[in-house]
């Protein structure tokens, strides 16, 4: 008697295998709930913006003038990119220690050549004065919510 050869991918007795039926329909997403009786729809906006609150505008605008003491304009920027459409004080304070700390940075740049004559660590120098001086005046008066104009500096951020 011979015997049929087996196949080798068969495993034992299994039943015929079924027809394929596709997974269910995903559910439908889920929205948010409408305002509830009586109560007006929050506004349209980004979300996750918040408004700052007085507080921490103030401390957002202390930092971006404090920030400008320990890394030049790098500090005022950051504030400023991201809180220039979310607070005008702060806004405001940003501009005004990025366009100084981008004045005293081209200063630093023109002081290191000016240095082979001795006249450019002078002038580094005084810059470091000035960003030490004003920018600690600059930012007491934010910290107090007042406004603060740093002295003899263009505005080339708006």
């Amino acid at each position: 008697m011979s015997e049929i050869p087996q196949d080798p991918s068969a495993q034992g007795d299994q039943p015929p295998p079924q027809a394929y039926t596709p997974p269910p329909p995903p559910p439908p997403p889920i929205s948010e709930p409408g305002p509830a009786y009586g109560q007006q729809a929050p506004a349209a906006g980004q979300p996750g913006m918040a408004p700052v609150s007085p507080s921490d505008a103030r401390m957002w605008s202390l930092l971006a003038h404090v920030g400008g003491i320990f890394f030049s304009f790098v500090a005022p920027l950051i504030v400023y990119v991201i809180y220039k459409d979310r607070d005008p004080f702060v806004r405001r304070h940003a501009v005004q220690a990025l366009n100084f700390q981008i004045i005293i940075a081209i200063i630093y740049f023109v002081s290191v050549p000016l240095s082979v004559i001795g006249i450019g660590i002078l002038t580094g120098f005084a810059a470091w004065v000035c960003t030490l001086v004003f920018g600690i005046m600059a930012a007491m008066a934010a910290n107090k919510g007042e406004e603060y104009t740093y002295p003899l500096i263009p505005k080339m951020v708006t």
